[in-house]
């Protein structure tokens, strides 16, 4: 579901006179369906880097990097916003939401996005946010009075609404109590048994060693003149 090739990145300093900086060489991975694979490796290493390419967040300066049938590393924008609309979920550490939308139509969007009808969406979002222990009275206020777990939790609810066939994961369990983690490992599992191909960063041992299928440690792919 998820293929990299002889992938590669750098960073151009263009307030350092135009300096280049190379951050990732040579990556090549695969995540099936119904597999999860975890990215280890110190801090810096290009963990989150590797990520925002898969996402399309970043420019590859070479390789390929399919997910599904479309090629990120030379997808147009139309793509790209296809390709996370209806295929590539990220669940990252930080919610940016638009102010004053309610956290019920925050988790529900990606549902009405894809046209689903509005009832049916505010379902799928309200079960969520009940599994994930956001109280009901919260539900019509914006997320971002929430507290760093509480928006935790909504921005995982966001990222598990639709069925994505692929997801990428950084640090879903950062900022959550046990009862809370639990939950989000049980989401996991759930979405690698209806097949999804999960690409995450855990730095929790123990969610790693639960639902990791293999790791991957990015440390192999940082160029020499980057260490």
């Amino acid at each position: 579901m998820i293929r990299i090739e002889n992938l590669s990145k750098s960073f151009t300093l263009h307030n350092q006179g135009g300096a280049v900086i190379p951050v990732m060489t040579g990556v090549a991975l695969t995540v099936s369906a119904g597999e999860c694979v975890g990215l280890t490796g110190q801090s810096g290493a290009g963990k989150s880097t590797l990520m925002r390419m898969v996402y399309g967040n970043y420019l590859t300066a070479g390789g390929r990097l399919v997910v599904g049938d479309t090629d990120v590393a030379s997808a147009e924008p139309r793509q790209i916003i296809a390709l996370r609309r209806h295929t590539l979920g990220y669940v990252s550490q930080f919610l940016r939401v638009v102010p004053r939308v309610p956290t019920l139509d925050v988790v529900a969007e990606p549902l009405l996005a894809l046209g689903t009808p509005a009832t049916e969406a505010r379902g799928r979002a309200a079960s969520l946010l009940k599994r994930l222990n956001i109280p009901d009275r919260l539900w019509a206020l914006s997320p971002t009075t929430f507290s760093g777990g509480e928006q935790q939790r909504v921005n995982i609810a966001r990222g598990f609404a639709h069925a994505y066939p692929a997801l990428l994961l950084d640090e879903p369990t950062a900022s959550l109590d046990a009862a809370n983690r639990e939950v989000v490992l049980t989401l996991i599992e759930e979405a690698k048994a209806r097949g999804a191909a999960i690409l995450g960063i855990f730095h929790d041992e123990g969610a790693r060693a639960r639902v990791c299928d293999r790791l991957v440690d990015v440390t192999g792919f940082t160029p020499k003149a980057a260490a």
